[in-house]
């Protein structure tokens, strides 16, 4: 037990470095990138992502047009098939409050846990990578899947629905339209909104890969964090306390798909969103640099 724990540690020995050897090349973010990429979980994750849209494409084709029963206001999926961006945001709509928090949890709860689980862990210390580097790669590699992730989302969204529905004005579901001139200026808001709602629960399942050798409970216990949190935010007598959960603010890009954007929501849920992840950030960086790799 003594030599597994020393050499854990060889990371932040005293030891003189080897000649040529720089701590800030290791494992470089384009390494790193090729390693996930070649694993099954990044390809299947984005293969669901894609795979989401023609799904839905085939259902609306099978069910026919949605229709507003209440004669109110348009809702967002009785807009869907009125143009190509209308059914890119109903896609939005349909799994940010699920679908997109398992991809992210997975890139970011899976990147660490996964190599404790296989061994490998200390391998990668050992070879060396300074535990801070190895972190930081890890992280930025599973936030730049995680955003290609929501572009992948958007992209096929909007390329596949105007290719089915034509592309021309907007149809807004509060009612109105608004010009194709402005589409795609307003669809990459909604997309930067929607990656940063997401940050909390990346933040939570990288802290928690750090904590775990079980990548399942990584994922999972951001997953079910985000679950909570959207259950208790319909809770409505919990009144303004329901205004710091991590969910609160995860539909407030609706209010880029109005006549004029409204910012006040975008701007407080995208701030709670980076005030917690920051926080989890730290947490992971701290525990893991006083972690002992025995894994």
């Amino acid at each position: 037990m003594t030599t597994t724990t020393t050499t854990a540690r060889t990371d932040s020995g005293s030891g003189e470095a080897a000649a040529g050897y720089r701590p800030g090349r290791a494992l470089s973010l384009r390494v790193e990138a090729l390693r996930q990429l070649r694993r099954r979980r990044t390809l299947v994750a984005l293969g669901l992502v894609v795979a989401l849209p023609l799904v839905l494409l085939v259902a609306f084709a099978v069910g026919g047009t949605p229709t507003d029963d209440d004669g109110g206001s348009p809702a967002l999926v009785t807009v869907a098939t009125a143009s190509g961006p209308n059914f890119a945001a109903f896609v939005l709509f349909a799994s940010i409050g699920f679908l997109l928090p398992v991809v992210v949890a997975l890139f970011c709860g899976d990147t660490v846990a996964s190599e404790a689980g296989w061994s490998s862990l200390r391998y990668l210390l050992a070879a060396p990578v300074p535990r801070a580097r190895l972190l930081w790669s890890k992280l930025v590699v599973a936030l730049g899947y995680s955003a290609l992730a929501v572009v992948l989302l958007l992209g096929v969204s909007l390329a596949a629905g105007t290719a089915v529905h034509g592309w021309g004005e907007v149809t807004l579901p509060g009612g109105g339209t608004m010009p194709a001139t402005e589409v795609l200026g307003r669809m990459a808001l909604v997309a930067a909104y929607a990656y940063g709602s997401l940050l909390t629960v990346a933040a939570l399942a990288f802290w928690l890969s750090t904590v775990t050798d079980a990548p399942l409970g990584a994922v999972g216990g951001a997953v079910g964090l985000s679950i909570v949190s959207a259950i208790l935010d319909a809770v409505t007598a919990l009144g303004a306390a329901r205004d710091f959960l991590p969910t609160h603010g995860q539909y407030a890009w609706l209010d880029a798909l109005r006549p004029r954007v409204e910012w006040a929501a975008m701007a407080q849920g995208l701030s709670l969103s980076c005030a917690y992840a920051v926080v989890l950030v730290a947490l992971a960086f701290r525990t893991f640099d006083r972690k002992d790799i025995v894994s």
